[in-house]
């Protein structure tokens, strides 16, 4: 097992509930490590908003999601990274591609969900998802893949929103009896549901997503933990707070009130600039 993966694991072994925040970008990426967070989510709903200004509907592609993948990592390495793997992009040969990619590139864990793709349109955006069957085969894939990587797979599932919770819940059972690592039962609609799927992982490691958009089940972390949750992830928390930054120094330059800003030494900071005048400073021109 890689080291990154393998502190995930410790991590994860341990009873408290770890935080892990989103991103899309390389800034975001640092400044969840400079925060002083352990662990971080390579987000695609943040990709598709800071990269496209778009929103998460399949739209990226895997060359654009590695490339964020590769940049959030090289940005913050000391952060042990869930990255966004959606369903593989393709069959289960993509599946492990995108797998393999995203090791290579140093994350701790990938996540792959059993969402159709490319998603069908003209259903208002809904979660529609592939087959049982055909969900098992794409996890037997990943976990394959992972396990040749030496990485951990967070198998997903978002069949409650459109098949309902046995379905959902049959589904998790049969991801942890492939090997998947992490679990995640997308949209339980009540506490019940939310330990319900902990119980159905058989011990390994839960994870919930709490989204300001959400329309499921979504307690504190505190009650989270309680419950037995060991991720709570907050995908878009960075993206939301940069547009509602950004816009209020827009309106300040349009003459309104000028929100406070960072400073040149706090700048520095974020882009580490010593860092970066040290290694300049190593290679003077011969000339």
């Amino acid at each position: 097992m890689r080291p990154q993966a393998a502190a995930m694991k410790a991590l994860l072994d341990q009873p408290a509930l770890q935080v892990m925040p989103g991103c899309g970008d390389g800034m975001g990426a640092r400044l969840i490590e400079e925060a002083g967070f352990r662990t971080g989510f390579i987000s695609g709903s943040s990709i598709a908003a800071m990269r496209l200004a778009m929103p998460d509907m399949d739209l990226l592609t895997f060359t654009e999601m590695r490339d964020a993948v590769e940049t959030s990592i090289a940005a913050a390495p000391n952060v042990l990274w869930l990255a966004d793997g959606d369903t593989g992009y393709g069959n289960a040969l993509a599946v492990q591609r995108t797998i393999r990619a995203y090791a290579r590139a140093g994350a701790a864990a990938v996540l792959i969900e059993d969402k159709q793709w490319p998603r069908p349109l003209g259903h208002s955006g809904a979660k529609l998802v592939i087959e049982r069957d055909a969900a098992i085969l794409r996890c037997r894939a990943a976990v394959e893949a992972c396990r040749e990587e030496g990485i951990l797979l967070l198998a997903r599932t978002d069949a409650r929103t459109s098949r309902g919770f046995d379905e959902a819940l049959a589904r998790i059972k049969a991801f942890v009896a492939e090997g998947a690592d992490i679990l995640f039962l997308d949209s339980p609609q009540t506490e019940a549901e939310m330990r319900t799927g902990i119980e159905a992982s058989e011990g390994k490691p839960s994870l919930s997503v709490t989204s300001p958009a959400g329309r499921h089940f979504m307690p504190g972390d505190a009650e989270l933990e309680r419950i037995g949750v060991k991720l709570a992830v907050y995908p878009q928390e960075i993206l939301a707070a940069t547009v509602h930054a950004v816009r209020a120094v827009l309106s300040g330059l349009k003459g309104g009130v000028k929100p406070p800003l960072a400073g040149p030494p706090e700048l520095a900071i974020a882009i580490r600039s010593a860092h970066y005048l040290a290694q300049d400073a190593r290679w003077p021109d011969p000339q």
